[in-house]
């Protein structure tokens, strides 16, 4: 018998890149609650707060003393999945996530130049089903938690036209589980299990891989003032190779129940004499000698660069009307190395993604009242993911994003910033199996229709002194 657990991670590398579904692909954008409220529409208008150190951080010289800025964001996913062939629908079993943000600027109070430094998590991904989820075998549960830590200058090159920008260091931790489905196993160079009558989706195993990867980029901006109500922005986040090395892929061993029957000839299992448990032949490849024993396996991907571009008018009136359109260059997120460094040496392989780059339309409106700073935005994402490249991993679908929130301060130096999103999709058809080539279509691959939404809940407190 030869088995192959290479396919059991045949998403491992998308991961190496918490269910969150703001941004394009496992794009985040709830960095700073104000951005949230504002559906990120704040490059040429940045909120005032150091979380701009991210959105355009060339702004840090018009902030004013020390600044500070911090909270997290709640991430509720909910979605399904409804098979073609019974019509069933399986829900996921997403978690809630919290991703955090935390910045702080210091603005010269003599010369023109500010230094500051930012935590943040602009990539991310979680996926999780339910046992009896046909996908299993392709992922079960997945997560990656992937912060940057960026370190900021910022220029006054003139009055009204700042520069700024700084090194960033990514730290990424990625988790996956799948389910092993026993047919697809090998006995012979040309027969699997399911010739010997196991029925597809048999599951014999679980695999799990954890690993972590370090990624190193750069971000710059420059922010502008026309006249006395325009201003414009941008900036460009670089792309960040990780490489995760050094993952350890685990094999835990489930029971089938299932008995070698009176039509399996001994020689086809190796002279296993019938009535003998499958579960009894299975287990030696979970011990030493076998190929589903514990063992390292690496892969790298490339977090895609950003280019984001806006504009910000004040009206006579005070209210404030951004407009933002981003790139993010998700060519980049095309094929995935998967090397295995122990028993499934000969099961490594290269995956096929294919992503497209992919754009944003952002735009808000921000009304201070004294009281309170009321703020609402929208903002409608295009997906990167080709036809063929909607799984249970990530079935990505273009988004409209509904935002509001608000801004209340304490005293003189407090803020308390909070906001709401909506991320509504239409849903999309996808796959739950690999896609071993390129000359198999989505016509061919999927095989269901998935179904996503998510709110998105922020607050954060800002300080200034």
């Amino acid at each position: 018998m030869r088995f192959r657990p290479g396919r059991y991670f045949a998403l491992l590398a998308a991961l190496a890149a918490p269910a969150v579904l703001h941004a394009q692909g496992f794009g985040l954008n709830e960095i700073g609650s104000c951005a949230v409220a504002r559906a990120a529409a704040t490059t040429g208008a940045p909120c005032d707060d150091a979380s701009a150190l991210f959105w355009n951080p060339a702004y840090g010289t018009r902030l004013k003393g020390v600044s500070v800025y911090g909270g997290l964001a709640a991430i509720q996913v909910a979605g399904d999945f409804t098979q073609d062939s019974t019509g069933k629908a399986y829900r996921s079993n997403v978690p809630t996530e919290f991703p955090p943000h935390f910045f702080v600027n210091w603005k010269s109070a003599t010369r023109r130049y500010s230094v500051g430094a930012g935590l943040y998590v602009p990539y991310g991904l979680t996926s999780k089903w339910y046992d009896d989820f046909p996908g299993r075998f392709s992922s079960l549960h997945a997560s990656l938690k992937s912060i940057y830590f960026q370190p900021n200058v910022s220029f006054d090159v003139t009055p009204d036209w700042a520069i700024g920008g700084g090194p960033v260091v990514g730290y990424s931790l990625v988790t996956l589980q799948q389910s092993i489905d026993l047919s697809q196993q090998a006995i012979s160079p040309t027969a699997t299990f399911a010739s010997l009558g196991i029925a597809p989706g048999t599951e014999f195993g679980r695999a799990t891989l954890k690993g972590s990867g370090m990624g190193y980029g750069f971000h710059v901006g420059v922010h502008g003032k026309i006249g006395e109500n325009l201003t414009i922005g941008a900036r460009f986040l670089s792309s960040m190779k990780f490489k995760y090395d050094d993952a350890d892929a685990k094999f835990v061993q489930y029971s089938t129940g299932l008995f070698v029957p009176d039509s399996i000839t001994g020689a086809q299992l190796g002279g296993a004499p019938r009535g003998t448990p499958y579960d009894f032949i299975l287990a030696t490849q979970f011990r030493t000698g076998g190929a589903l024993v514990s063992q390292k396996v690496s892969t790298e991907i490339t977090h895609p660069g950003q280019l984001q571009v806006g504009i910000g008018y004040r009206t006579a009136m005070g209210t404030l009307v951004s407009l933002d359109y981003a790139n993010i260059f998700w060519t980049k997120f095309k094929e995935l190395p998967v090397t295995f460094k122990g028993p499934a040496a000969a099961s490594s392989r290269v995956l096929i993604e294919d992503y497209k780059n992919s754009t944003a339309v952002r735009a808000s409106v921000e009304q201070d009242l004294g009281i309170a700073a009321l703020r609402a935005g929208f903002s409608w994402v295009k997906t990167p993911a080709p036809d063929e490249t909607v799984t249970p991993l990530l079935p990505d679908q273009d988004r409209r994003n509904y935002a509001f929130g608000f801004g209340i301060p304490f005293g003189n130096r407090f803020t308390l910033d909070g906001s709401y999103l909506k991320v509504d999709t239409e849903g999309r058809r996808g796959r739950i199996v690999e896609r071993p080539n390129r000359t198999l279509s989505a016509a061919t691959l999927n095989s269901g229709f998935y179904r996503l939404d998510a709110n998105i809940y922020s607050i954060s407190l800002k300080a200034s002194y």
